[in-house]
């Protein structure tokens, strides 16, 4: 029996940690409540706690997962097009992230470019969250492009690719954000590609 509310408890943990991962995407940090998470989980408010120790608890989790789904996601979708297009994997990498879908995907993509400037203002636990997972991005660039003559600098590609999502999805001139993802991939590919 008890291996049941175990099991129970850790599917609703669950339930709420992706609820809250779609809250901080949608709305940000502020305007992500502990009612609408539990409402959005299809929980009471009051259950809150006993799987959370404070709304800055479900944050830092919930920023951890959206930040994993984003990198497995991106990862995913490129190395796909690496293997099938018979392209880099950083040139895959590349035109993933900066690919017109990306920048329409503010509730589902890149936790960097959607939360990045507000992330600065939170906890040090969620600033941890925020600092591991650009780490990893990082460290997958780097492993991407180990084999290249000259390989680009990983963090210098992720300000890049960051930059230039964050510009792309805040202009309200859609050939502009066309030309800052273009140039962003010019930079880093050496070369001009077309999307």
């Amino acid at each position: 029996m008890a291996r049941t509310v175990g099991a129970n408890k850790a599917e609703t943990h669950e339930r709420i940690v992706v609820a809250a991962a779609k809250a901080i995407r949608r709305n940000g940090y502020a305007g992500t409540s502990v009612g609408d998470v539990m409402k959005d989980a299809g929980l009471t408010h009051g259950g809150f706690y006993a799987h959370f120790p404070s709304r800055e608890a479900m944050l830092a989790e919930a920023l951890d997962r959206a930040g994993s789904d984003s990198v497995e996601a991106l990862f995913g979708n490129a190395a796909v097009r690496a293997a099938t297009d018979a392209v880099s994997p950083l040139e895959a990498i590349v035109e993933s992230y900066l690919s017109e879908r990306h920048v329409a995907a503010t509730d589902s993509g890149c936790t960097i470019a959607g939360l990045g400037s507000e992330t600065r203002r939170q906890s040090p636990a969620i600033k941890k969250v925020a600092t591991r997972r650009l780490k990893e991005f990082a460290k997958l660039i780097e492993r991407q492009t180990a084999g290249a003559d000259h390989p680009p600098e990983a963090l210098a590609v992720l300000s890049a690719l960051v930059g230039a999502l964050v510009i792309a999805r805040i202009v309200d001139e859609p050939a502009l954000g066309k030309q800052v993802r273009d140039a962003a991939t010019r930079m880093v590919l050496g070369k001009s590609k077309k999307r």
